[in-house]
């Protein structure tokens, strides 16, 4: 999994920094939450809180627990600062411990609002679940600062989610111990005590707790797709925006717990993977004794540098995301293929060349059809024509088209089918600043500022007029969707509904338009979704 990921956690690192400390030279609300008062940053007409606790830290005993509540704190808690990341590897060829910026006591979420509300308010709520392979990442990243969002009369949520083996683990001895807990997905278990914390304090914000939509980037938005199937996570959200978050099985989709070469993708059971981390520390044992030795190791070792894969034996030691069976019982795909209703709104899409490789791989043409078994042919008639198409260019395509494009039309046609609504779009908007490093089009995480409307320079280039305005329209589109389950508005383009007879979606132009079109990748995706559905390309 590792070397699928390398390319995706490049290009997200590239596009997300972290956030700057904002001064404290300014007015101060106190507001109480569940646990007790919380001092927030008040700015012009926005107001913020950061690092405010969602469960109880996730320590000790607590490691690999389900999120346990909030710990009561006397006084006024300050949340003017941003709280720990979740444990994770430190970047850097030297880097043997975890980010300075992060810990295992991890589980705060951050909020702006605007701050002309009250208690009585009904703003709606975003939520934001951040990507970065379900290995790095925060709420604090800084384009993620929900300013822009408060200005359009959002209440915007991010939160962090425990990550790499704190987040998904399996092991024998654990699968046994707190029968009545679930095991094994702590990052989706920690998503939705956010989201029902969310619930019950969202209110004292001005934020409406029945309007409530979820949003996230590549394992974010893999993680909005796994809420929407999750039960224990029904009635915590009404509406979702998946970026880049795929919708078929293959990538971040899920591994059976204890179950041996069950699904092809995932051959190895997350308990042996378990148990396979173990041997690395020389921990032998399954029970127990074993449980009580993985949990006395350093959250360094836990974090391993962020390997996945024990070097000297070449054993898995990284599940991933698990079908535990209780709170995971299937993948995203095999709830959209199952008969169950749902009549949740979604807008999905992906970018026009989100990675150059990784995930389908070769060397040249040739090798490259020849992947996709007996429809080679068809392969080359649809990416390569008239034989002249850069090879470089044809690999990024099929990337594309297999891991984000094609799902996310998968899970539009699905939604649709079951009753709800789906906007469709397509972002190949490059900015000028970055054109020399996007030969092909618009890359992995390339949108995210642009929905933030959080622009910051890049090459030292100044940030451009059409890049403002692609920023301002995309904030809008996405505000409109959260406050009304529509994205259109007074001076946008229309995004056309998304129908399984047109297929049509909203493209993001090169030159900083959108229009609304017929999907100009239709014969790619047909492609590959027959290649997929007949077993062709894997």
């Amino acid at each position: 999994m590792k070397k699928l990921l390398l390319v995706v956690i490049i290009l997200t690192a590239f596009f997300q920094t972290k956030a700057q400390v904002q001064s404290n030279n300014a007015n101060s609300l106190v507001l109480k939450v569940e646990g007790g008062s919380i001092k927030g940053f008040l700015h012009q007409d926005i107001v913020s809180f950061k690092g405010i606790p969602f469960a109880a830290p996730p320590v000790g005993q607590l490691r690999w627990r389900a999120p346990q509540p909030v710990i009561a704190w006397e006084g006024v808690r300050d949340a003017t600062n941003f709280a720990n990341d979740c444990a994770q590897a430190a970047f850097g060829p030297n880097a043997d411990s975890i980010s300075k910026t992060s810990s295992e006591d991890c589980l705060y979420l951050n909020v702006w609002a605007p701050s002309k509300t009250n208690s009585n308010g009904k703003l709606p709520v975003m939520v934001w679940i951040h990507g970065g392979a379900f290995m790095f990442g925060s709420g604090a990243q800084a384009d993620f600062s929900g300013d822009k969002f408060a200005k359009q009369g959002i209440v915007l949520v991010t939160i962090n989610y425990r990550l790499g083996r704190l987040g998904f683990f399996a092991f024998p001895a654990l699968s046994k111990e707190q029968p009545k807990e679930f095991k094994g997905n702590y990052a989706y278990m920690d998503q939705i005590a956010a989201l029902k914390w969310v619930r019950k304090n969202i209110a004292a914000f001005g934020g409406d707790p029945n309007n409530v939509t979820i949003f996230g980037e590549s394992a974010g938005g893999v993680s909005v797709q796994s809420l929407i199937s999750i039960a224990s996570a029904k009635n915590l959200f009404q509406k979702g925006i998946i970026e880049s978050g795929g919708g078929r099985n293959g990538v971040l989709t899920g591994r059976p717990i204890n179950k041996e070469n069950a699904d092809s993708y995932y051959p190895v059971s997350a308990e042996t993977i378990g148990m396979n981390f173990a041997k690395r520390y020389g921990i032998t044992e399954t029970d127990e004794v074993g449980l009580a030795k993985l949990r006395a190791l350093t959250v360094a070792q836990i974090v391993d540098k962020g390997q996945e894969i024990d070097a000297s034996s070449g054993a898995t030691t990284y599940a991933g995301p698990i079908l535990d069976g209780q709170l995971v019982v299937e993948t995203a795909q095999s709830f959209y293929n199952s008969n169950k209703p749902s009549n949740i709104s979604i807008m999905i899409g992906s970018n026009s060349a989100e990675v150059p490789a990784g995930f389908v791989n070769a060397q040249n043409k040739e090798e490259l059809f020849s992947l996709f078994g007996k429809m080679k042919e068809e392969a080359r008639q649809v990416y390569d024509v008239d034989g002249n198409t850069d090879f470089g260019q044809i690999l990024s395509m099929v990337n594309t088209d297999k891991v984000w494009a094609e799902p996310a039309r998968f899970t539009a046609n699905a939604i649709t089918k079951k009753g709800g609504n789906a906007y469709v779009y397509l972002f190949s908007y490059v900015s000028p600043s970055m054109k020399q490093y996007m030969r092909y089009g618009a890359a992995h995480a390339s949108e995210i500022a642009y929905v933030f409307n959080n622009l910051r320079s890049r090459n030292n280039d100044p940030i451009s007029e059409v890049d403002k305005e692609v920023s301002i329209m995309m904030n809008t589109y996405w505000s409109n969707f959260a406050k009304y389950g529509n994205p259109n508005g007074s001076g946008l383009a229309n995004w056309p509904k998304y129908s399984t007879q047109t297929s049509q979606l909203i493209e993001f132009l090169g030159d900083g338009k959108a229009i609304g079109e017929n999907d100009p990748k239709k014969k790619r995706l047909d492609l590959i979704q027959k290649a997929v559905e007949t077993g062709n390309l894997h």
